[in-house]
């Protein structure tokens, strides 16, 4: 019995490790994530477009999921390009990663409404001041071992600025 508990174990952390490596990762881990969005707010301002920071990490495979789900998909990736600064915004609090970056997390967390509350990836929008508008818990947009097209969209429209300001 122990065995087998032992063999499904390594089964599944192996093909979780292999699920992980084959998607792109998209975080930058070496930029202060409090940086990367005062420069994407700048952008966002003279565009007359929102920030939408995709919180997470590398070592989140949903994260990965969902950066490979709105690159392939073009219907929704066009909407993204038209209205959003789209960013994808890294958070370890790991004790590891030393003390600077743990307190780049916490002034992160602290400048996002604490939107790690609802799990990773997350997805905050900000207003072109870089005011918090909307928090976005991913698994409503889940579907499967992935996610639901319809259910994306109908977020990406609903918070662009076209639509918030009619």
């Amino acid at each position: 019995m122990k065995r087998t508990i032992i063999a499904l174990f390594s089964f599944l952390l192996a093909f979780a490790v292999e699920a992980q490596t084959e998607l792109k990762r998209v975080y930058n881990e070496d930029i202060n994530p409090n940086e990367q969005i005062d420069q994407a707010l700048v952008k966002a301002k003279t565009e007359g477009k929102y920030v939408i920071c995709q919180v997470g990490g590398n070592w989140c495979p949903w994260c990965l999921r969902f950066a490979d789900f709105i690159t392939n998909d073009t219907t929704i990736s066009k909407i993204i390009d038209e209205n959003f600064k789209y960013i994808h915004v890294n958070y370890n609090p790991r004790k590891s990663e030393g003390e600077e970056k743990q307190q780049q997390a916490k002034a992160l967390m602290k400048r996002l409404n604490n939107c790690g509350r609802f799990g990773f990836p997350v997805f905050v929008i900000l207003d072109e001041e870089g005011k918090v508008m909307h928090i976005q818990d991913s698994s409503f947009l889940e579907e499967g071992q992935g996610y639901n097209q319809e259910k994306v969209l109908r977020f990406f429209k609903g918070w662009t600025p076209k639509a918030v300001r009619n």
